[in-house]
């Protein structure tokens, strides 16, 4: 069952349309990743889906529950870590996940099973009294995290889990949202694109407000390329070795990197056999000096780049966004 259902989502503002056409789903026990430039319409599709603005077309469904004709039971299944975690940072650990049980009507022993609970499986029992705003940022993280799975929802919604957390704890909010992950459907929302790549089994694309792509990181890899990737490291004209190597029929890709007085080529070729020789014998036989020649991956980064070639120069969190949205 997909706990998470999109079908045909678009939204506009005006004559803008932010997402046109968006359809994916998560089944429990998945994490997908939601990947995009600024302005591509994730956002957008994360507060939709959140509870926060309505669609102007299509279907949203969290357990089941349509977000625009049953709000209230939606949201009770789906938790939500925005990009800049709202915190009371006067108040101590405990008093705030108390706050937002009672906001969430937790009442009596079902607030203190869940406040337990969330600092459990936050890790959160040792600052529990602690005054928030005396945490390091990687805790905050974690107190977001709390309040999001407090009332121990079906779906959590994280956009931008990890941002400004030094590398530590990056890796713990990652192994944290992996455990989440067992029992939820997770979507992700992160710029840190070897972090999705960690994390996520598949990947959802989204470009100028339209899914561009949507498989595991590995297979999207697969099918962009079509092949196989090669790394070479040439002494010779750039100009010269690039235009030769682009003018091989197995050739799909050349892109040329400055390597000091060498230059590397990431040269993308169709999976034949000997393609490893034919680059050699190519590269030598025109006299230029072949210093490295091995496979390389392309990485989700590389794949993320080549589908999303153009960005929009408004951003989905733009004041013009919100007054529209205040307006309509």
């Amino acid at each position: 069952m997909s706990l998470v259902q999109i079908e045909h989502l678009s939204k506009h503002y005006g004559p803008k349309q932010a997402v046109t056409d968006v359809s994916f789903s998560i089944p429990q026990g998945e994490i997908l990743g939601l990947l995009g430039p600024n302005g591509a319409g994730k956002t957008t599709t994360l507060r939709i889906l959140a509870g926060f603005l309505p669609p102007s077309s299509g279907l949203v469904r969290v357990a089941g529950f349509d977000v625009l004709t049953q709000s209230l039971e939606a949201r009770r299944h789906l938790g939500y870590l925005p990009e800049n975690v709202p915190l009371y940072t006067e108040m101590t650990v405990r008093d705030f996940l108390a706050f937002v049980a009672r906001a969430r009507s937790l009442g009596g022993g079902r607030e203190r099973r869940a406040i337990n609970n969330a600092l459990e499986e936050c890790r959160l029992e040792d600052v529990r009294e602690t005054i928030i705003g005396r945490l390091s940022r990687g805790y905050r993280q974690r107190v977001g995290l709390a309040q999001a799975i407090l009332h121990d929802p079906d779906v959590l919604v994280l956009d931008e889990p990890t941002v400004g957390l030094d590398p530590r704890q990056i890796t713990e909010i990652r192994q944290l949202i992996r455990q989440l992950g067992e029992r939820r459907a997770i979507i992700l929302s992160s710029h840190i694109l070897p972090e999705v790549s960690m994390i996520c089994r598949r990947v959802v694309i989204i470009n100028e407000g339209r899914v561009v792509a949507e498989d595991s990181p590995d297979s999207l890899v697969a099918r962009l390329t079509g092949g196989e990737r090669w790394s070479l490291l040439v002494r010779g004209p750039r100009a010269a070795v690039e235009e030769t190597l682009r003018a091989q029929p197995y050739v799909l890709d050349v892109a040329a990197q400055d390597a000091g007085a060498l230059t590397r080529f990431l040269v993308d070729c169709r999976s034949e056999e000997e393609v490893g020789e034919a680059l050699a014998g190519l590269v030598t036989g025109h006299g230029w000096g072949l210093r490295e020649l091995r496979t390389a991956s392309m990485s989700l980064e590389d794949v993320f780049l080549r589908l999303t070639t153009s960005e929009s120069h408004v951003e989905e969190e733009s004041g013009e966004e919100e007054a529209v949205h205040a307006r309509g």
